[in-house]
């Protein structure tokens, strides 16, 4: 009996969406669109991070002053603690998908292993 991997993949998204991790992010996005300040910061530093690696898939080099303008608005993300307690969030569920991308990947590691 073939098992049909996409079915699986739609119980995981699911499950994903179920999970504390995803709740948090949840949780932690709602405080930050409801404080306007945090909502600009927020939408520009992910702007800011777009462009960046849009000039990398580009092969275009990121200029001082971009780089500048960057490391000032961390600066202020780290002051904002509702931006802060999103991207502790977000890292929290990146750290769930890289264990999850590891079990995905374990029977192609074990046919390469010898």
């Amino acid at each position: 009996m073939a098992v049909n991997l996409y079915d699986h993949a739609n119980q995981l998204e699911q499950a994903l969406r179920e999970s504390d991790e995803y709740q948090a992010i949840q949780n932690a996005y709602a405080k930050v669109k409801e404080n306007q300040e945090s909502k600009d910061l927020f939408d520009e530093f992910r702007e800011t991070q777009l462009n960046f690696q849009q000039k990398q898939m580009q092969g275009e080099e990121i200029g001082e002053e971009e780089l500048q303008k960057a490391q000032e608005q961390a600066q202020k993300i780290e002051n904002d603690s509702n931006i802060s307690e999103l991207m502790a969030a977000e890292q929290n569920m990146s750290q769930v998908f890289q264990e999850i991308n590891q079990i995905i990947v374990k029977p192609l590691d074990e046919i390469y292993a010898d």
